[in-house]
């Protein structure tokens, strides 16, 4: 009897070590030093000239959108769990410049105390144009912004009135420690995403030819502000990089 319960015990020892084994073998990027994400910002159909979009940015072409995907794809293929924001706009919100009378699309007002720029209407709840294009397949979780009508949400972790999504939880739940950042707009919500990643204690790295942005001195602007926040940009998707930062 007592041979068989060390039989037993050696057992399910030896499959508890072969598990863990295999898990970090399938993902070595989520061993000692926590898990890796990725999050894929604002690929929805409003931001892209390949949906000609309202808001689309230049550069946002069908190529584009699927080199994002296949990006998406080898990181999810190496073990990295996959995030995404999601601008999600009631049709009154404070952003559009229909919502404010005598106004043009990009004028600057204050609002609140703040500086906003107005948008034409984009990314309204509901709308064809509001859905996400990357495979919806490959995202542990999608964090909608911008669903509050008085606040702008750049950010994937915020929004202009402090109120938190559920971002940072989210990553901390499934143990991340260093995150991805990529998508559209560089010079807004991948800068606002990013940097509050870092603020709020994550490792980040933004890839400069996985983003568009919405003018060239402004996203030369963005980058900077990115890395004097900390924030590490490199040129292109490179996994060796990625995991020695």
């Amino acid at each position: 009897m007592k041979r068989t319960k060390h039989f037993f015990g050696f057992l399910l020892a030896f499959l508890a070590i072969a598990f863990f084994t295999s898990m970090v073998g399938a993902c070595p990027d989520c061993a000692a030093e926590g898990k890796i994400g990725a999050i894929v910002v604002d690929m929805q159909g409003d931001f892209t000239k390949m949906k000609d979009g309202s808001l689309a940015v230049a550069g946002t072409d069908e190529a584009f959108v699927k080199k994002v995907e296949d990006a998406t794809k080898l990181l999810a293929s190496h073990g990295f769990v996959i995030f995404g924001t999601q601008d999600w706009h009631p049709a009154e919100h404070v952003s559009f410049y229909i919502n404010h009378e005598g106004k043009k699309p990009f004028e600057l007002i204050e609002v609140n105390g703040k500086p906003q720029v107005l948008w034409p209407p984009h990314c309204v709840q509901g709308t064809e144009n509001a859905r996400i294009l990357v495979d919806n397949n490959l995202f542990m979780a999608v964090v909608k912004k911008g669903k509050d009508p008085r606040y702008d949400s750049y950010s994937g972790f915020q929004d202009d009135g402090g109120a938190k999504t559920e971002m940072d939880k989210i990553l901390k739940r499934n143990g991340i420690q260093k995150v991805v950042v990529y998508g559209i707009a560089t010079d807004y919500c991948v800068k606002a995403t990013a940097i509050d990643a870092k603020n709020a204690g994550f490792k980040v790295i933004v890839v400069e030819d996985l983003c568009k942005g919405v003018a060239p001195d402004t996203s030369k602007k963005a980058y900077k502000e990115m890395a004097d926040a900390g924030v590490k940009v490199i040129k292109t998707l490179d996994l060796k990089e990625i995991r020695d930062f």
